[in-house]
């Protein structure tokens, strides 16, 4: 059985590692955001927001770019189908999923960072009515 880590890797390598790389950089931008949005919400609540709001911006540019990529990846398998002229299904299907690679954790990315951002948002919220 391939460990996680090795199916991770694939994936990751599979989906395109330039696009790839810079969905992690988002998701791992607005993680920090969101740290940082937590551990400033007692002492500086404008602080806390900027950094909510700045997680909800690089976690839209990861999903984005996870779409762009796909995008690209489809016009760049219908290219190939073009020049062959009449593909193999198997030669397609994967086309079409390795396409969709960068789509899927371009969204995953977003939706991990949102329920920290609807968290953060719950949170703020309840100490503004304790003021």
């Amino acid at each position: 059985m391939m460990s996680l880590s090795i199916f991770l890797s694939n994936v990751f390598t599979e989906g395109g590692t330039v696009m790839m790389s810079l969905i992690l950089i988002c998701l791992l931008l607005s993680a920090l955001f969101l740290v940082k949005g937590f551990l400033t919400t007692k002492t500086n609540i404008a602080q806390s927001v900027k950094m909510r709001k700045m997680a909800a911006e690089s976690s839209l540019l990861g999903l984005v770019i996870g779409f762009f990529a796909s995008i690209l990846g489809l016009i760049s398998a219908f290219d190939t189908i073009e020049a062959m002229g009449n593909p193999n299904p198997e030669l397609f299907a994967a086309g079409l999923k390795i396409s969709l690679l960068t789509a899927t954790f371009g969204l995953f990315s977003f939706i991990v960072i949102r329920v920290g951002i609807l968290v953060l948002r719950g949170i703020q919220s309840y100490d503004k009515t304790k003021e």
